[in-house]
């Protein structure tokens, strides 16, 4: 069943349950709004109290993304965008960095992390995005595409290759002289999540903007820095989504009549009703295991949060398209609960790895294992 929502905000809560809908067929959040939460430190809430974080657990976080993904999938994207930020700042900033710009995430400046592009996606090798330093400055030249909330962004955190094949992640600024910022036109789900092209033309940065330094780090290893967190945030969003499923198809199985009685009395949509609740349940389970091995740092992390990326994303489709046969016309209005659940669930499969590239890794490390997961030994 669904869980109690975290305790404070409730009216903040309430006007994004009211106008959640009106903001897909928009295809917009109002900018105060995220700035108000931003500033209220809700949008990348794991952000330790020092930098002006309210510093939750991975679990307390995770109950936050997925009451969030009930209300409004594009919010919450802007939530995993932020926290995505946030979470690489941390990661790969030295101490000087983080005082910079992590008190900025907390303080209503808008964040967005871009390393897909139109030929790189799973395929790091492919990326164009290029670093170069001059001195004590950089310069960033290439082409990000579908990068969540960067259309509402202060700041991108821009994933590129240097000249000796290592990568970088550097913070440029939104208004920087050389980015151009395109809205994606009509996207298919979380239509008002800011997903944009961004421009980079001979961008100049000082060179304090590359987090930890311009010696380069392994490409692979700074897209799963920010991947991790993501798959996270995208998994209890996923959560959220089937929340909002269970409940609307539970209350229209016992409010729609027909043939004499409640639509829930007949056999075919009773079975229906009970898997949305089975993958609510389901993906619950997994996402708290995923969030126990981020606070006990359990070795069994990253395969944990793949597993939760995987299981909540995979589970969301299926249930999301049971939910709209339950309640047939009546979730089938755009902006309706179930019509957004059921667009905006299908991209969670695509984003932050796609289920394809999630089976593969889920393959690989029960292949690593040696038997040891047969035998119960590892998870």
């Amino acid at each position: 069943m669904s869980e109690a929502p975290p305790a404070g905000h409730e009216d903040t809560w309430r006007l994004v349950a009211d106008n959640a809908g009106a903001w897909d067929l928009a295809g917009e959040i109002p900018r105060t709004l995220l700035t108000d939460l931003g500033a209220a430190g809700l949008l990348c809430a794991e952000v330790g109290k020092q930098y002006g974080g309210l510093g939750l657990a991975s679990l307390e976080g995770g109950r936050l993304t997925a009451h969030v993904g009930s209300l409004c999938s594009s919010l919450r994207s802007v939530m995993t965008s932020q926290g995505m930020a946030a979470w690489t700042v941390q990661r790969l900033g030295d101490g000087g960095q983080r005082a910079e710009f992590l008190p900025q995430l907390t303080g209503g400046r808008l964040a967005a992390v871009a390393f897909s592009e139109p030929q790189a996606g799973s395929d790091l090798g492919a990326m164009e995005t290029r670093l170069r330093v001059e001195g004590d400055t950089v310069v960033v030249d290439g082409v990000k595409s579908w990068i969540t909330a960067a259309a509402y962004a202060d700041l991108v955190v821009v994933v590129a290759r240097t000249p000796d094949g290592s990568g970088a992640a550097v913070v440029v600024p939104a208004d920087a002289e050389g980015v151009r910022i395109e809205r994606v036109a009509h996207p298919m789900g979380c239509r008002a999540a800011g997903h944009a092209q961004v421009r980079l033309e001979g961008v100049r940065l000082p060179a304090g903007n590359v987090l930890g330094g311009t010696a380069g780090l392994s490409l692979p290893f700074l897209v799963t820095t920010a991947l991790a967190y993501g798959r996270m945030s995208v998994a209890w969003g996923c959560v959220g989504i089937l929340r909002a499923l269970l409940a609307a198809a539970g209350e229209h199985a016992r409010s729609r009549r027909q043939f004499g009685r409640p639509i829930g009395e007949h056999q075919l949509v009773a079975g229906m009703v009970a898997d949305v609740y089975a993958a609510e349940r389901s993906a619950t389970a997994v996402c708290r295991q995923a969030s126990e091995c981020w606070e006990s740092l359990s070795p069994d992390l990253v395969s944990a949060t793949i597993l939760a990326k995987h299981v909540s994303a995979t589970q969301a489709v299926r249930a999301s398209a049971l939910a709209m046969q339950v309640l047939a016309s009546a979730g089938a209005t755009d902006g309706h609960v179930v019509a957004r659940a059921y667009r905006d669930a299908k991209l969670m499969e695509i984003i932050e790895g796609s289920s394809e590239i999630c089976r593969l890794e889920l393959a690989r490390h029960v292949l690593a294992s040696g038997g040891a997961l047969a035998r119960g030994e590892a998870r």
